[in-house]
């Protein structure tokens, strides 16, 4: 049974840094991929990050290409979103995911087996 737990989170002012943390258990997928989605209220969840297991590659959103950067340990089974220079447009609930293999369209939720339960990340202005 896979299980994300998700640290990091909390508030900030403008312009400050996060460092979001996510470990997995149970989790093996070598050719698979680990990363966030976030959710502020009334919208819908936003793909923010995601890196394959077995190669490292990274895609981000355009919205915070630049200023997050994803980053794993294997060894750890964790994967990290560092988050700087945050605007109050990034308040969300922030959420680790993971699935067995990466898509071209890593940005679309359904495609996400295995989510956490979330941590809060408010930026103030």
């Amino acid at each position: 049974q896979v299980q994300l737990v998700e640290s990091g989170g909390g508030s900030v002012q403008a312009g400050g840094s996060l460092r979001l943390s996510c470990a997995a258990s149970g989790y093996t997928y070598s050719s698979g991929c680990m990363g966030w989605f976030r959710q502020a209220p009334g919208k819908e969840r936003e793909g923010v990050a995601i890196i394959a297991n077995g190669s490292g590659s990274t895609y981000y959103a355009d919205s915070v290409k630049g200023r997050f950067t994803i980053s794993q340990d294997n060894a750890k089974n964790t994967v990290y979103l560092q988050m700087n220079s945050l605007k109050p447009e990034d308040t969300a609930m922030y959420y680790c995911v993971a699935a067995p293999v990466v898509y071209s369209r890593w940005d679309l939720p359904r495609w996400y087996r295995y989510w956490g339960q979330g941590t809060q990340v408010t930026v103030s202005s």
